[in-house]
This record gives C-alpha cells, sequence and structure tokens, in this order.
C-alpha cells in the first residue's frame, strides 16, 4: 500500500529539499540622497510583475547575457552590479565569467527575490557572488567599489529614477559603465524609448558613450559613464524629463 504524506510532512520534505541560504541579504553601504529631494518622473512607471521577463533558455537562445558582456568589455577580476537583480539569470552567467577573482554584487529591492537567488547561488556553488539589499530610489552600494553596472529590463519599474541614478553614480570607479538594456516601446508596455532614457540620466549628469540593438528579442543596449562629484547634477537643479 502506498501511504501519502501528511501535510506537515509535506512540509517538512519541501524544507528539506529547498533548505534556507545562509547569505546575508542587507544594505552595502549608509543611505544616500533621499527621494523626496528629487522630482518624480513626469511619465507612467511599470508593475513588477515578475523576477524575470522571459525563460532562460529562450535568453540564451540569443546569447543575451553574452552580447551585454561583449559590449561592456566585462572581464575576469571585475566587480560587476547586476541591479534589479530578480531571478539571477545575469548574476549567475556573470558569476561564471568574471570568475574567482570576479565579484558580482547580485542587488534588489525585493527580500523575496534575493532569498529565492541565494538558495539558486548555493545550489550553484556560486561563491563570488555577494547579495545586496537595495531601496527603489538608492540601490545602496559602497563608494568607488564598481567596475561595471547592469540594469537589465528594469529600467521601466524604477519608481524614482532620478534618485537612484544620483545615488548609484557615487558606486562607479571613474571611467566605469553603467549598461542599461530595455526594449524600445512604452513604459506601460515594459519599455523605455531611447530618447526618454537618455533624457533622463543626462538630466543627473550621465554621458552616453555607445548605443546597441541587440540581436534577437533582448531589445537595445545604452551604456553610460556615471558623473563625477563635482558634475552630478545636484537634486535640486534636476529637470524631470516630460515622457516621450
Amino acid at each position: 500500500m502506498i501511504h501519502k504524506p501528511t501535510t506537515g510532512a509535506l512540509i517538512f520534505l519541501i524544507a528539506i529539499a529547498a533548505p534556507a541560504s545562509a547569505r546575508d541579504i542587507s544594505y552595502l553601504a549608509p543611505p544616500g540622497a533621499p527621494a523626496s529631494a528629487f522630482p518624480r518622473p513626469e511619465r507612467p512607471v511599470a508593475r513588477i510583475v515578475s523576477p524575470t521577463r522571459s525563460t532562460e533558455d529562450k535568453r540564451d537562445a540569443h546569447d543575451e547575457a553574452g552580447q551585454v558582456a561583449r559590449l561592456l568589455g566585462l572581464k575576469s577580476g571585475m566587480t560587476v552590479a547586476d541591479i534589479g537583480a530578480g531571478s539571477g539569470y545575469h548574476t549567475v552567467r556573470l558569476a561564471r565569467m568574471l570568475g574567482p577573482s570576479g565579484l558580482v554584487v547580485a542587488q534588489d529591492v525585493s527580500r523575496r527575490y534575493l532569498t529565492d537567488l541565494g538558495r539558486r547561488l548555493d545550489q550553484l556553488q556560486l561563491q563570488n557572488v555577494k547579495i545586496a539589499l537595495g531601496e527603489p530610489h538608492d540601490p545602496r552600494l559602497p563608494s568607488g567599489s564598481l567596475d561595471a553596472a547592469i540594469l537589465v529590463h528594469m529600467y521601466h519599474e524604477i519608481a524614482e529614477p532620478y534618485a537612484l541614478l544620483y545615488n548609484l553614480a557615487p558606486a562607479m570607479k571613474p571611467e566605469a559603465k553603467v549598461g542599461i538594456v530595455d526594449l524600445n516601446r512604452p513604459i506601460l508596455q515594459h519599455g523605455t524609448p531611447p530618447d526618454l532614457l537618455r533624457c533622463e540620466l543626462a538630466a543627473v549628469g550621465y554621458r552616453e558613450v555607445a548605443f546597441y540593438v541587440l540581436e534577437g528579442d533582448a531589445g537595445y543596449l545604452a551604456i553610460f559613464t556615471a558623473p563625477r562629484a563635482t558634475a552630478r547634477q545636484q537634486p535640486a537643479a534636476i529637470e524631470a524629463c516630460k515622457s516621450r
């Protein structure tokens, strides 16, 4: 006779199969400027609906992660932040590419996403990833710590873009690159029109250095350098871009 496990036994078995990750989920730096110091965007903000935009097999079919890494010039030994890491599609691939001397900082505003990602990293035995909790207006990352940062298919979900960009800038090393991947379509269709993206980054003092249309359905990659402290537009002087 086959005995079905009771509800309590089933929960116990699930707990054994998916142990909690021992990785710490916390802010890595003190808070930056408050959201209240910046203008709100004069355009919609898309709702966060999922930790990933598509299946990983579909994204791998067009080598999305490889394209982004090559065009940004990412190399072994670098420290790279995956802002809005979600389920960790880019985090996992970057960790393998950067090697044991490199570091991926997987940042997100959702503790649940980071908890699930921690379990995934444990299962894959990827030790060169640091999990970082952020706030919607502030990634809370250490000053001068990053060789690059990527924001992939999540810019349209940022409710406080001017504050987040302002607070991200100090974490970038001189000449470090910020790569933003998104679809060329309206915000509420989970994309960001490139001209709107350029306007919002320029409003804080970022400089565009390259723009690529990615192969497959991955959208585009826009690459910027972050402003130094003396060139960063101050919160009170920032003017919100009109939706376009």
